[in-house]
């Protein structure tokens, strides 16, 4: 059997390794140039049982020590002292086996314990499917057994499949954007915090001595763009935050020109009756998640790209596909509460909202464990999205 996967960042990856492990030949096509290893993207969170998967991908160890070590964090108010907590106490509510880690670096990983026996194709993509025939930008034609979707909100395989993402986006009301800058803060290990009506913005450290990453997050409403000029997207941005969050902020903007890695778009969920038709199927939030950024897509993209490869282990593609969608739809509703749920929590509304935010956080370190735990889960958001999924055995037998 021969699987076709366009997408070479999580659950493209987590998918070919388990797909080997049952003597598939598994074919990997990415748009990038080469492996997204390194630090690139942003951090990311692991839970419950996507920690399991890469648990049982022996990559353990490895992940934990390449984790994110952010363990402070400041909430900077004009004119105001500001407010340092420990992270931990903002991860108080979220699943007991969490590791935060900076996309890149899982990517690289994952690449890293695929790469000897699988077919990775980068700077290639699909052009044409007709079922799981696809031909592909580099001028080759590959004949599949199954072609999947593991190519994010934007996925190049649904388009070609399902028809156009306009169909499946629903847009949640925000915007993200991320770039690497130098720490001009000066804030070394700390996460620095910034609120204001309709944004909030973090500058985190990275892995690597003296640089830093800013995330800005902005509440409005949809503007066209082309979202392959970064020129104009940052032109949007630096319109939409201007000086509302204060002067540390605007030199962290000024330091967007610049930035190479920089990644900007809108914050939305793509969802989808079923997402799989005749031999293909998509995974991740290339068929549904809570949205870029406001956590859990990550765990839910490897959960599902597991459980995937655990069905295709037991029988033929099509039955396969129909208890796989089964094995998510109580995730996947779940998942579409998280972004509204989380974006609300985080990015206020009105200066009443950036008010109560502050004094929350300055509160949350004194609270008895149950009551810290609840206003840190987001209403049972991310972590809780996979808490009834349970993992097959790989290859078990099944019913």
């Amino acid at each position: 059997m021969h699987a076709l996967i366009s997408g070479a960042s999580v659950a493209g990856p987590v998918l070919a390794y388990w797909l080997r492990r049952h003597g598939w030949r598994v074919t990997v096509v990415e748009r990038a140039a080469d492996a997204r290893a390194g630090d690139g993207g942003h951090a990311v969170d692991l839970f419950g049982p996507a920690v399991d998967v890469i648990e049982r991908m022996g990559l353990l160890d490895r992940v934990r020590e390449a984790r994110t070590r952010n363990d402070t964090i400041t909430l900077f108010r004009e004119r105001r002292a500001p407010i340092t907590l420990a992270t931990a106490d903002l991860a108080a509510g979220v699943s007991g086996r969490h590791i935060e880690i900076m996309r890149g670096v899982l990517a690289g990983l994952l690449h890293e314990v695929t790469r000897d026996d699988v077919d990775y194709r980068f700077g290639t993509v699909i052009e044409r499917l007709d079922g799981a025939t696809a031909m592909l930008s580099d001028g080759d034609t590959v004949d599949a057994d199954l072609v999947v979707g593991a190519d994010g909100l934007h996925s190049g395989v649904r388009a070609l499949a399902f028809g156009p993402e306009e169909r499946y986006r629903r847009f949640l009301g925000a915007y993200l954007a991320v770039y690497t800058l130098p720490d001009v803060l000066g804030t070394g290990p700390t996460v620095a915090a910034f609120t204001a009506p309709g944004l909030a913005a973090t500058v985190y450290p990275t892995l690597v001595p003296g640089l830093s990453r800013a995330l800005f997050l902005v509440r409005t409403a949809e503007i066209p763009h082309d979202r392959r000029d970064r020129d104009a997207q940052k032109g949007i941005l630096r319109d939409l935050i201007g000086d509302r969050l204060g002067p540390r902020v605007t030199a962290v903007l000024e330091h967007l020109g610049p930035a190479g890695d920089f990644y900007f778009d809108d914050i939305s969920q793509i969802r989808m009756d079923s997402w799989s038709r005749g031999p293909v199927t998509l995974v991740g939030d290339a068929g549904y998640g809570p949205g870029p950024a406001v956590g859990g897509g990550t765990s839910l993209a490897a959960a599902a790209a597991y459980v995937l490869a655990a069905e295709l282990a037991t029988g033929p593609v099509d039955g396969a596909l129909r208890r796989y969608e089964a094995a998510l739809a109580g995730p996947v509703r779940h998942s579409r509460r998280i972004g509204p749920s989380v974006l609300g929590a985080i990015v206020p509304r009105n200066r009443a909202q950036v008010w109560l935010t502050a004094q929350a956080t300055r509160l949350l370190p004194r609270l008895p464990k149950p009551a810290r735990r609840w206003l840190t889960s987001f209403g049972g958001g991310p972590a809780a999205m996979l808490d009834g999924l349970v993992l097959p055995p790989m290859g078990a037998t099944r019913s």
